[in-house]
């Protein structure tokens, strides 16, 4: 109840208005069945905008620290995430990384959408990073079609840190489900995996018209994080 009245009344409405998201192939979203909704992650707004603009329900697998956090913020942001139906993953890697397929597959086994972000996490620079292989190996498992979206603009409203976003037009752009059932019973052979997440990765680059680079979003990052800042001695 609390998705729909977010969906329908409360935020979906509020976010059209502001934002007037042009929205191009929404024809390729099934209307019905389980899928895979990929896309590029380029903002905190992207949790909200994607979800509000397609007619169908879509659970998405969020990162367990929206989950934890503390503080006045910390709950209201936990609440919103529960209420909205989404699922917490933990991205620690190993035994991790099987917990979030299983929940993943559980939403597609139901006959659900799913959204997922390959990259794992936010750009911090608007380029597109290298994909996580947990969206390839779902794909497989449940035999069911990949549609890749791009988000544009997003970046440009509200970049990593910043609190409020700019109130500006984004796109929204869904291209032709993947089919990969060429691949059944691959669903755990690291070659199949890496290349169907590549061939996904690809097609929202086209989309989307990021700068590409072949290298985990988390490994960059902790790079950047370790650089001395500029007037530091």
């Amino acid at each position: 109840m609390f998705y729909q009245v977010l969906k329908y009344i409360i935020l979906g409405p509020l976010l059209r208005l502001l934002f007037r998201p042009r929205i191009e192939g929404l024809e390729h979203v099934p209307a019905e069945g389980a899928a895979i909704v990929a896309g590029n992650h380029l903002s905190f707004s992207d949790h909200f905008l994607m979800p509000a603009i397609l007619p169908r329900r879509i659970t998405f697998l969020a990162k367990s620290e929206y989950f934890t956090g503390r503080g006045l913020k910390g709950r209201l942001t936990a609440a919103f995430f529960r209420g909205a139906g989404q699922i917490p993953v933990d991205r620690s890697g190993g035994k991790a990384s099987q917990g979030a397929l299983r929940s993943g597959l559980s939403v597609l086994r139901k006959g659900r959408l799913l959204g997922i972000y390959p990259e794992g996490t936010r750009s911090h620079d608007g380029r597109l990073y290298k994909g996580r292989t947990g969206v390839a190996a779902m794909a497989i498992t449940a035999q069911v079609p990949v549609v890749p979206c791009a988000m544009v603009g997003t970046f440009e409203i509200q970049p990593t840190g910043r609190k409020l976003p700019r109130i500006q037009r984004v796109t929204i752009r869904f291209g032709e489900p993947l089919d990969f059932t060429r691949y059944a019973g691959m669903g755990e052979e690291r070659t199949a995996v890496r290349a169907v997440t590549d061939e996904i990765m690809y097609t929202i680059l086209k989309l989307s018209g990021q700068e590409y680079v072949d290298r985990y979003a988390t490994e960059v990052k902790a790079e950047h994080s370790k650089r001395p800042h500029r007037g530091a001695h």
